[in-house]
């Protein structure tokens, strides 16, 4: 019937929400992971079929909600190509860690396409897979001994091709570095692949 159709239907709108909200989670999966803020600071919530951990820390959820606002925007501009999470050492100011999600969107769609057809179960099975891949990235990513902050940036189609803080001398550079890459979902509208980049501490 009508309420399976809109089960199916992927408009631009929806992708926005639907890869905003995996982001929501994502970054909070990544930042319990790793420690960057104590485990005491993050309540339990069920999502996607998966038991995540979101942050009560007032200053953090404010900090994190603008942001994933601002990128649902540019979800919606369809301007938006890479969301980065780098671990930066607090005492010596190395980068640790580099999580990268690059976004694809499909520019023909407009508020006013046609919706795409693809199952929201479907796509709610890919982001579990991805999240299930961030929480078990503490099985191989070196453990992060000493305290870290966490850096959140954006990359829009209306930045340099290759930002400079990328190049070997930039600061986000990470020497002696291991790269995993992980799984990628799809809305049909938005594509996200996800990797990590790591210090190899051996």
């Amino acid at each position: 019937g009508v309420q399976q159709a809109a089960k199916n239907s992927i408009t631009l709108k929806g992708s926005a929400e639907i890869v905003s909200e995996f982001f929501s989670y994502g970054i909070n999966s990544i930042l319990y992971q790793r420690g960057i803020y104590p485990p005491e600071t993050f309540s339990r919530v069920q999502k996607y079929g998966l038991t995540l951990l979101v942050t009560t820390d007032n200053e953090l959820k404010t900090y994190l909600n603008n942001v994933l606002m601002q990128l649902k925007d540019w979800l919606l501009d369809k301007t938006v190509e890479k969301l980065v999470v780098v671990v930066t050492s607090i005492d010596t100011q190395e980068v640790l860690e580099r999580w990268q999600f690059d976004i694809q969107c499909d520019k023909t769609m407009t508020e006013d396409s046609k919706p795409r057809e693809k199952p929201l179960k479907e796509i709610n099975d890919e982001i579990k897979a991805v999240i299930r891949q961030i929480t078990a990235s503490v099985t191989f990513l070196p453990l992060l001994e000493e305290n870290c902050s966490f850096d959140l940036l954006i990359y829009t189609d209306k930045d340099l091709q290759v930002p400079e803080a990328w190049e070997e001398s930039g600061p986000h550079f990470i020497a002696k570095s291991e790269e995993v890459r992980l799984r990628s979902f799809s809305t049909s509208i938005h594509k996200v692949d996800a990797m990590v980049c790591y210090k190899n501490t051996a």
